[in-house]
């Protein structure tokens, strides 16, 4: 078992490499439960528009994973994104840490951990040098990823 859920979540992230999200979600189950400090908490269909989001809007992106591990029941893996940020055309390194929990052979949990602050340095500059460790401008880059979000929802 623990084969198989290596074998699952190394699928999740050859598609991630492909910008594939329809391959992303196939990996999930339908009451997926995703978090991160971007987006929050998200579950279902909404983790699954996130990825078809994020793949369909991908510039200049990269994805490099690494320290897949996997037993029966959960599952680990470290992966860089490189890309575009698209709202300050400034480039982003993102440095994540996911924790995973797998039923009847999909994903049912998914949890990735990243500096947020080291996120905001890189993708809003000074301000995100200056303020980025705010929970005031934490809570913005959260609003506006889930503005985001529903924008590209209602244009599905």
């Amino acid at each position: 078992m623990s084969d198989a859920n290596n074998a699952l979540i190394t699928r999740f992230y050859q598609a991630f490499q492909r910008l594939d999200a329809e391959a992303m979600v196939a990996c999930y189950s339908d009451d997926i439960v995703f978090s991160d400090p971007a987006f929050g908490t998200l579950r279902g269909k909404d983790a699954g528009d996130m990825w078809r989001m994020l793949t369909t809007r991908a510039k200049d992106f990269s994805l490099t994973f690494d320290a897949v591990r996997a037993d029966e029941r959960t599952g680990s893996a470290h992966w860089v994104a490189t890309y575009l940020f698209s709202q300050t055309g400034r480039v982003v390194i993102n440095d994540i840490q996911a924790r995973f929990v797998v039923r009847d052979g999909r994903i049912c949990e998914h949890h990735d951990r990243f500096d947020l602050w080291r996120w905001s340095r890189q993708a809003l500059g000074i301000k995100g040098l200056l303020l980025g460790w705010t929970p005031l401008v934490q809570g913005k880059v959260r609003q506006q990823a889930l503005k985001g979000l529903r924008a590209f929802q209602a244009g599905r």
